[in-house]
């Protein structure tokens, strides 16, 4: 009840489409419960003989049953068309809130989640909403007036029938509750699996190229089917439930009707009853056992559907670590200065990467970050980014800590260029200008020029219109990196990380991108990550980072000089 309150509270926000269409749902239900009374009048006027007056009032009822039934077509369109906008409208809404809430999350909240596990949640299981909210709700509404009102009717027809009839409801009611609990943890589960088959389905997708080269198409087709197994087996496990659930409920309503006819014919034989009085309760009759089994199929609908709002609600409801803090500011005029106060952090396992880091970058200023993988070189970076933030000590850009400064406008003034190369589906053009969408034709050639990635851009196929492929695939390491560099050149942010920007150029290349980046040096604050000695050797300052730690501090002549970790490094030809 808890996931169905929090997703009304959001339903409400089309609450005139609701009004009109539960209002449709009564009218239609009012009109169903009317026509059996006007059955039950006309066949009482025929079963005491048709004469010329009869005839008239038959005809008089034909035509008011002929008005209800169509008030009722008009009802049911209309409660259709509202409720099914409102709920689309509904799932719609949900699916961008929780597109929303993903990007807005920090990183730690995707290390322990896959993405095609949570694009599950944003495709198929905001679907289910229009599930619950188009069809299982006003249905339940339906059948439970009908329900009510027919069993008044009924009562008010024979109490004694009527007694015989209900006799039946706590039984009906006891499966319902039984089954809810029973098949509702299968349908979750089959949810849950579903997510972790999109999961798995876009990680071999994304690679496809690894998979081929390996030869492991066999293994991963076994892996997917597994999951696809497992899948149809919790589907399966809920469905025998349902096989038996619906069948039961219909057993038992059938049993009803036999009860009515025989107690109705024994007081029929005594004379306590007339016929168009037990034709007119076996009328109701039917309708009372039609919502409850109505009922029956609704409960699994509703099954299904609430294990996709627990989801939904899941998502919406995580914790965000990183956000804007209360009274944060808009970063304007940044100048670049970068501090690190005696900075310790830690990811969710709490094993330390970052001990007492403490550094200045002075606007303008290249400053690199050298040291073996896994020293925490990249995680300086995405705490200047405050991607996360410091567990202690404080980071600082223009002397102010970056958890003053508003999240988007901090990350404004930061243009990153990282190893993992990430290009959008679209044009080399569109790649670019993707940190910067006014940007002019002009801008973007002058970037791609200063990346030097121009003349390589002008032999494709459409020039700046050709179309990269997903991630990037029709473009070579080389070409994918330097795209990314004009992305950067083209935000002209104060502050330019490179985190191990050169890695996939050849020589030749490299030497073209730092020729530009050193045209940005005097302009922009530059923390530069790499293990090519060329890239470092030009640094104003070297940070040397070990275990977490700023061991060594200088440029590239005084650290080769002092013989220390740099200069191993350096010997080694590892940086």
């Amino acid at each position: 009840m808890k996931v169905f309150w929090k997703l009304s509270k959001k339903a409400m926000r089309f609450k005139t489409y609701y009004f009109i269409g539960i209002a449709a749902v009564i009218a239609a239900s009012a009109a169903a419960l009317v026509a059996p009374k006007l059955l039950s009048a006309m066949t009482g006027i025929v079963s005491d003989g048709v004469g010329e007056a009869q005839l008239r009032q038959i005809l008089i009822l034909a035509v008011w049953l002929g008005a209800i039934y169509l008030a009722r077509w008009i009802s049911r369109f209309l409660s259709t068309y509202m409720l099914h906008i409102a709920a689309w409208r509904l799932a719609d809404g949900t699916r961008i809130e929780l597109y929303d809430k993903i990007q807005r999350s920090a990183l730690d909240y995707f290390e322990t989640r896959q993405s095609g596990e949570l694009l599950s949640r944003v495709t198929n299981d905001a679907d289910k909403l229009e599930l619950l909210y188009a069809h299982v709700i006003p249905e339940f509404l339906t059948n439970g007036m009908t329900f009510a009102g027919v069993l008044g009717i009924l009562f008010a027809l024979n109490w004694r029938l009527a007694l015989v009839s209900a006799a039946i409801i706590p039984f009906v009611v006891a499966a319902c509750v039984f089954y809810a609990k029973k098949v509702r943890p299968n349908f979750k589960a089959a949810q849950r699996l579903i997510g972790t088959i999109s999961a798995e389905v876009q990680d071999n997708i994304q690679g496809i190229r690894e998979i081929q080269s390996f030869g492991q198409e066999e293994r991963e087709k076994a892996d997917v089917k597994e999951r696809t197994d497992r899948h149809t087996v919790a589907i399966l496990k809920a469905l025998r439930s349902s096989g038996v659930f619906h069948p039961l409920i219909e057993f038992v309503s059938s049993l009803g009707t036999v009860l009515v006819v025989a107690v109705g014919g024994y007081l029929a034989y005594k004379g306590n009853v007339d016929v168009s009085e037990v034709v007119a309760f076996l009328l109701y009759l039917s309708l009372l056992f039609t919502p409850m089994s109505g009922m029956a199929r609704l409960m699994e609908d509703a099954q299904v559907a609430l294990a996709a709002g627990e989801r939904i609600v899941e998502v919406l409801e995580a914790p965000e670590t990183v956000t804007d803090l209360p009274g944060a500011k808009e970063l304007k005029n940044c100048k670049g200065k970068i501090e690190f106060e005696d900075v310790s952090f830690a990811y969710a396992d709490k094993k330390p990467v970052l001990s007492h880091v403490s550094f200045t970058a002075m606007p303008g200023e290249t400053v690199a970050l050298v040291g073996a993988t896994g020293a925490g070189k990249t995680t300086v970076t995405k705490l200047i980014q405050r991607f996360y933030d410091a567990t202690s000590g404080r980071v600082k850009i223009d002397d102010e800590d970056v958890r003053a400064y508003t999240l988007k406008s901090l990350r404004e003034n930061i243009a990153p260029v990282l190893q993992d190369t990430f290009l959008f589906t679209g044009t080399v053009a569109e790649n670019i200008a993707y940190a910067k969408p006014t940007a002019s034709m002009d801008e973007i050639v002058a970037a791609a020029t200063k990346a030097q990635i121009h003349d390589d851009i002008m032999a494709m196929p459409e020039g700046y219109r050709t179309t990269v492929g997903e991630r990037g695939m029709k473009l070579s390491g080389g070409q994918k990196q330097r795209i990314q560099i004009a992305r950067a050149i083209l935000r002209e942010a104060p502050v330019i990380i490179l985190d191990e920007a050169t890695a996939s150029v050849d020589t030749g290349t490299e030497r073209h991108i730092q020729k530009a980046l050193e045209e940005l040096g005097g302009s922009h604050t530059v923390i530069v990550i790499a293990h090519r000695l060329s890239t470092v050797a030009k640094a104003d300052r070297i940070l040397v980072v070990e275990d977490g730690s700023i061991v060594e501090e200088g440029t590239h002549s005084e650290l080769t000089e002092r013989g220390g970790i740099y200069a191993e490094l350096s010997a080694k030809s590892e940086i």
